[in-house]
C-alpha cells in the first residue's frame, strides 16, 4: 500500500510484566501509558508534528482514558496527539481489510486480553494467574 510504518520488532512481554504485575486492575492504563510514551518518544526523535494509535479504531479500548493518556504524553512540546474516533469506519474497515488479507488481530495485543478472548478469566469461565486466590 506503500505506507512507511515504524514498529517495534519483537513485544517485549517482560516489560509488559514488569510494569503490570500486581497492578492488573489498571493494565490498560499502565499499558496506554507505556504505548503511547513510546509513540511520542519515536514521534519527537523523528520530528514529526503529532502521533495518534490504533487503539482508537478499537470498539474495546476506553477511548477517553486513551485520550487523556495521549494528551498527556504531547504536553510539554510541539508534539499534537491527534484524536479521532475510528469506531464509525469499523465495518467497512473490517471488510476492506478482508478483501486485501491484512491480518486482523481479534484482541488488544496484552495476555491478559489473549486469555480473555479465549474465556480464561472471564465470569464464569476461570480465573486469570494474578486474580485473587490463584496461585
Amino acid at each position: 500500500m506503500g505506507f512507511r510504518v515504524i514498529f517495534v520488532e519483537r513485544y517485549p512481554l517482560e516489560e509488559f510484566f514488569r510494569r503490570v504485575a500486581f497492578r492488573e486492575a489498571q493494565r490498560c492504563r499502565l499499558c496506554y501509558q507505556w504505548r503511547l510514551e513510546t509513540t511520542a518518544s519515536i514521534a519527537r526523535r523523528g520530528r514529526f508534528d503529532g502521533f495518534s494509535t490504533t487503539l482508537l479504531f478499537s470498539k474495546q479500548q476506553a477511548h477517553e482514558l486513551v485520550r487523556q493518556v495521549g494528551e498527556a504524553e504531547a504536553q510539554g512540546g510541539s508534539l499534537e496527539f491527534l484524536y479521532r474516533d475510528f469506531r464509525p469506519g469499523w465495518g467497512e474497515a473490517t471488510r476492506m481489510s478482508l478483501e486485501m488479507g491484512i491480518y486482523r488481530q481479534k484482541y488488544c495485543g496484552c495476555v491478559y486480553s489473549e486469555a480473555e478472548r479465549h474465556g480464561i478469566g472471564k465470569k464464569g469461565k476461570g480465573p486469570l494467574p494474578g486474580d485473587p486466590g490463584v496461585f
